[in-house]
């Protein structure tokens, strides 16, 4: 669980209360930041289509005293999730803040191997998903003037990923949904960002490993590392979903912030709309 010592008390009081909806949110990094969010205070809507993980992610949140909702939808399916809102709303009232993390990995190999099913099922679930939640949100956060939307990037959203085509089409599409919602958004004070969370030991992980020689060694090889290591802090990655959630990122919309970047910098500064997208600007 993410500890408020030592963290940021004042970013934490602008966030306690809050209404915070997680998509994906019963396992991996969905979980982590559902976890995060109500340790800073915040009434989280955990959505996922696995009763028993949401209901472990329930009870670990509700044990360390913070306020859960459990959300059982597909996030595939806009009626469920229009339904999952509804319930939501009339619970926790409309949500500040959505966050989505739902996503499958997809098929791993040379896309000409890959199984069109299962690649289309990636796009279903990442993009098509990631868009029925917005969809679904939207109307409530247009009718109040606010909101946040964050969405989760991976690797290849912003460089090619070879033997990852569906989930780095996903990703990358994800990124452009956000640039351009921030555009159409810009006067409704609603801001839409990409947080790429960074690699974190999850059952992609696995799937990596199990998938041998059908993903590059250096796959293997990263892969092998965050299993040993856990990969990102969840610290690390909850601090900047914190940060994007908040008011004090009220002036970035449409970027794609890694949490290896530098972004505390961007609390107070002024930054090129070039900066931070999905052509993403190289380091010297």
């Amino acid at each position: 669980m993410y500890s408020r010592g030592g963290g940021e008390p004042s970013r934490l009081r602008k966030l306690k209360g809050k209404v915070v909806l997680i998509t994906g949110a019963g396992r991996g990094i969905g979980k982590r930041l559902a976890l995060g969010f109500a340790a800073a205070g915040a009434r989280v809507a955990l959505l996922a289509r696995s009763k028993a993980e949401l209901d472990l992610a329930n009870l670990e949140i509700e044990h360390a005293g913070g306020t859960a909702l459990r959300l059982r939808a597909d996030v595939r399916d806009y009626e469920q999730l229009a339904a999952a809102v509804d319930r939501l709303k009339g619970n926790f009232g409309r949500p500040d803040v959505l966050v989505c993390a739902a996503a499958i990995q997809g098929p791993l190999g040379a896309f000409g191997e890959c199984s069109a099913e299962a690649w289309f099922d990636t796009i279903n679930t990442n993009l098509i998903g990631a868009t029925n939640s917005v969809r679904a949100v939207l109307p409530l956060m247009l009718g109040r003037r606010s909101g946040k939307i964050i969405f989760l990037g991976g690797r290849g959203a912003a460089d090619p990923r070879p033997n990852f085509s569906a989930y780095a089409c996903a990703k990358a599409a994800v990124v452009r949904l956000a640039e351009t919602l921030a555009e159409e958004l810009r006067d409704s004070n609603i801001q839409v960002n990409v947080m790429s969370p960074g690699a974190a030991y999850t059952h992609m992980t696995d799937e990596i490993l199990a998938a041998g020689d059908r993903v590059n060694y250096k796959e293997q090889e990263r892969a092998l590392q965050i299993r040993l290591t856990g990969g990102m802090p969840a610290e690390k990655q909850i601090e900047l979903a914190l940060f994007l959630a908040s008011e004090d990122s009220n002036h970035l919309s449409g970027k794609l912030i890694h949490v290896n970047d530098d972004w505390r910098r961007l609390e107070h500064a002024t930054i090129g709309p070039e900066v931070y997208t999905v052509r993403r600007v190289q380091k010297a």
